[in-house]
């Protein structure tokens, strides 16, 4: 079997194609930021650093109730999918238990052929309950991009970030197209440093904004060029906030109204999914989605099924391969997915969030963790040979 020879250089990090053009040409209206008050802006940006440093107590409450933390939209759930349970796969309980211990797993879920072949819970994890996402986010967002696409309201993935953003004209995103931030080459240079309190991925949503005002862009147009649009790949957050601004720009819609027409609903979603807003009201892109674990999996059999007419013919084959390398041989970056050797890619969250698909296996993994720190080869290596393990076992 190809898959997966070698982990041994995998993912120390935390965490396209030619372009899809369509005839439609117009766009609806912007749909109007509703601004916090400066109180609740405040408190909002606070609690938002603070979430990096938070206890291991606190993660593990907090990560399945957010809502409750944080302000957010819902988009409601419709009819589930059906997922039967299958054959165990044949993983010894020990083995289970000893991954979910040592990785501190609050729900992990392995389905092939569209049937449940391992569901287990922890931390307080229940099946109804939900639990945040992470950089997973990434990869709905930029389905909705897709989305976006195939109803004509983006005519391409190589149409300028400045075409939807006009405030960031003159900055380092001039001459930046909407594939190159999918892909993170933009050459706009980031730290996305978790554990540095000054680094942009925590002081991007920290500035205060005037009423109206977009955070996303008022950050991102300070950040200089350190390449070519084109030709560097770095991992950069906010970039896939700018992605969820183009997305709520092009459509009129917030990102949960979109996302609950395009992806929860045709998925089949069983619960709600609630996703964290900005100080100006807007879905964080590029994070903080909260829905249950067999949701995610849905995720999975979503995509890698070709998202139910909901995205171009063909989007996620150009989304789920390598458009960008990463500087791991084998690995890589597509449309907001990593890649993997022998075909496989999936969403990464830090805290140890992740969907895998292995099309060859018609396998999805979903697991939902909190890890105690953000990020780390020491944790997302053993996280995917682990999953190597369960890929090796679906037979």
């Amino acid at each position: 079997m190809r898959v997966w020879t070698s982990f041994a250089a995998a993912c120390a990090l935390a965490v396209g194609a030619g372009s899809i053009a369509v005839a439609k040409e117009s766009a609806p209206a912007v749909k109007a930021i509703q601004q916090m008050s400066p109180a609740e802006m405040e408190r909002v940006r606070t609690a938002g650093a603070q979430i990096l440093f938070w206890s291991d107590a606190q993660r593990s409450a907090n990560f399945r109730s957010m809502e409750a933390q944080f302000p957010g939209t819902t988009a409601k759930a419709g009819t589930p999918r059906a997922l039967p349970k299958g054959a165990a796969l044949p993983v010894s309980d020990a083995e289970i238990e000893a991954f979910m211990t040592t990785q501190n797993v609050a729900g992990l879920m392995v389905i092939q052929d569209g049937k449940v072949r391992l569901e287990r819970y922890g931390l307080g994890l229940g099946a109804q309950d939900r639990w945040t996402s992470f950089s997973v986010a990434k990869s709905f967002t930029s389905t909705l991009v897709g989305a976006a696409v195939k109803d004509g309201l983006i005519i391409s993935v190589d149409d300028p970030v400045t075409k939807y953003v006009p405030e960031l004209k003159g900055s380092g995103y001039d001459g930046v197209s909407v594939k190159q931030i999918l892909t993170m080459t933009s050459g706009v240079k980031w730290n996305e440093d978790y554990t540095d309190p000054n680094s942009d991925v925590v002081k991007m949503l920290s500035v205060a904004v005037k009423p109206g005002e977009d955070p996303n862009s008022a950050y991102m147009k300070t950040l200089p060029r350190e390449a070519e649009p084109g030709t560097k790949w770095v991992y950069k957050t906010g970039e896939t906030n700018l992605i969820g601004v183009i997305v709520q720009r092009a459509t009129g819609k917030t990102l949960t109204e979109y996302a609950e027409e395009k992806i929860v609903k045709p998925a089949g979603f069983e619960g709600d999914l609630f996703w964290m807003v900005d100080s100006a009201g807007q879905n964080v892109g590029g994070c903080c989605l909260s829905i249950r674990l067999a949701d995610y999996a849905r995720m999975g059999l979503f995509a890698m099924e070709g998202g139910a007419g909901q995205v171009p013919e063909g989007w996620f084959a150009e989304a789920g391969k390598e458009q960008a390398p990463i500087g791991l041989p084998g690995f890589g970056y597509g449309y907001q997915w990593w890649t993997y050797p022998g075909g496989a890619w999936g969403g990464q969250g830090i805290f140890g969030q992740a969907i895998l698909i292995v099309p060859e296996k018609k396998l999805v993994i979903a697991v939902v963790s909190n890890w105690p720190k953000a990020s780390g080869a020491d944790l997302r290596i053993p996280q995917l040979q682990f999953f190597q393990q369960l890929a090796m076992a679906a037979d």
